[in-house]
């Protein structure tokens, strides 16, 4: 079997995996993989029913029987006779499973199992999508490695990701994310993690957690699925991810500035388009030049850094990785317009924490020339939203920002933030992203520096996208 060619499943690898029942005996007994999408199945694959919060897979069953789709797993309380007799007519066979969102993971595991594969897995409130992108361009050095499409990282994603291994792969690289307690422990059974790491601990997705107490032990249940003979990397900068050092018996891995890191910088130097910094691990030191801006990516490139050390890559094969590294889009995108400002993408998320650090790239970047910062509302706070918004604004002030802009739920408790933290409300501007386009506009002089940043559900990215249609972009950034 190569690498391109899908995976077989036979049926009894399926019950096995997934402890369903037959419900409908089709013809077909060996699938080629596993699809959600009825809009995106090959023949040879079989369907997963999912029922999510929009849609449930359940009710596209009817367009699977028309495409000839041979295999189904669906919940078992979906399995009443008249569709057990269509499905048995169409020749269709049917995995009856207790849930199957469950049973997604327990494939993933099972397939986890089936060769010598090796599990990074990685959480943390920032950093996880750069990090887990720099990790997957040092281990690629030396390993055929396999890594997410995007930002597959929940209890879809991740078995998705792990149904993609084959033989060949020798690490796959997976990021953890989550929404609610629990979570990350799921997602840590189903991989087995050979190497945890934690990038940091944050106020991210307090409206499941209730508290940064709540965060910290939810990014904690990764190490309860570390295996016994795994590494274990912390960020040694984060007091809070220094706490659940205290909580394993074996000795971590630490990364960071701090003098008490086994890979850690020093000598930082930022510009425009890069920063550069000397790396050190036990046993060597060398120059590295990371070719995207903000002083945080540092602490994303020690590491992936520290992945490296742990998979035994030369220290010079490290620093070609990161010095190669390509910024994932949105993740503080330097574009040079022709005609206008200096524009900073980093719309692909946001809370608290890389708000704050987006903020003070903008003000490390922009030295004698204007800032301007651009925000939406940063989601899944919960009850703490107005105060943390709120907190942005008062640090947003701080920054020396020329012009603030706001729009979203919570576009008036960063205002009043920043007027708190002492910014004239007259440049203080609040409205519709649209109303913010026009005012932009009258509002952007030559050389100004705009950072663009809001939650995944803000879509800011349509505000970078009109700017560079009103004012051009340069084929380089700057």
């Amino acid at each position: 079997m190569t690498a391109e060619q899908p995976t077989a499943w036979t049926l009894t690898d399926i019950m096995d995996a997934t402890g369903g029942t037959l419900c409908a005996d089709g013809k077909t007994s060996r699938f080629d993989g596993f699809s959600i999408d009825s809009r995106n199945i090959h023949r040879d694959q079989c369907f997963i029913c999912l029922a999510g919060d929009v849609h449930d897979g359940h009710t596209f069953i009817p367009d699977i029987i028309r495409q000839g789709v041979t295999g189904i797993i669906l919940n078992r309380d979906k399995a009443d006779q008249v569709l057990l007799k269509k499905l048995t007519e169409a020749n269709i066979t049917c995995v009856a499973v207790q849930d199957t969102l469950t049973a997604l993971g327990d494939l993933a595991s099972f397939q986890r199992h089936r060769w010598d594969l090796s599990v990074v897995a990685l959480t943390g409130s920032n950093g996880k999508t750069t990090t887990r992108t720099m990790i997957t361009a040092v281990a690629n050095r030396r390993f055929k490695t396999l890594s997410p499409f995007g930002n597959f990282n929940n209890l879809v994603g991740v078995p998705l990701t792990l149904l993609r291994t084959h033989p060949s792969h020798a690490w796959a690289i997976l990021e953890l994310g989550m929404n609610c307690a629990g979570e990350i422990r799921r997602l840590g059974q189903i991989c087995l993690p050979d190497i945890a790491l934690i990038t940091n601990i944050g106020p991210a997705h307090l409206e499941g957690l209730g508290s940064l107490e709540g965060v910290m032990n939810a990014k904690g249940e990764i190490l309860e699925t570390l295996s016994p003979k795994g590494r274990l990397i912390l960020n040694a900068d984060d007091p809070m991810v220094m706490r659940l050092a205290k909580r394993v018996q074996l000795k971590p891995i630490l990364f960071g500035l701090s003098k008490n890191a086994d890979i850690r910088a020093r000598a930082l130097v930022n510009s425009a388009s890069a920063v550069s910094f000397q790396l050190h691990i036990p046993g060597g030191d060398i120059h590295v030049r990371l070719p995207i801006p903000g002083e945080f990516n540092v602490s994303n490139a020690l590491a992936a850094a520290a992945v490296g050390y742990c998979l035994e890559i030369p220290l010079n094969e490290i620093k070609t990785a990161l010095g190669s590294f390509t910024p994932v889009k949105g993740r503080m995108n330097i574009l040079r317009t022709v005609h206008g400002p200096h524009l900073i993408d980093d719309t692909y998320n946001a809370n608290p924490g890389s708000v704050k650090a987006a903020l003070y790239t903008l003000a490390s970047l922009r030295k004698e020339q204007r800032g301007i910062a651009v925000l939406g509302d940063m989601l899944e706070l919960g009850r703490a939203s107005r105060d943390l918004h709120a907190e942005v604004g008062g640090f947003a002030a701080a920054s020396g920002l020329a012009k603030l802009f706001v729009t979203g739920n919570f576009a008036d408790a960063i205002e009043k933030g920043a007027i708190s933290g002492g910014m004239e409300a007259t440049n203080i501007f609040c409205g519709s992203k649209d109303d913010i386009f026009d005012a932009l506009k009258k509002t952007i002089q030559a050389d100004d520096w705009v950072l663009i940043k809001g939650s995944r559900g803000m879509r800011m990215e349509t505000l970078v996208q009109a700017l560079l249609a009103q004012y051009g972009r340069m084929e380089a950034s700057a």
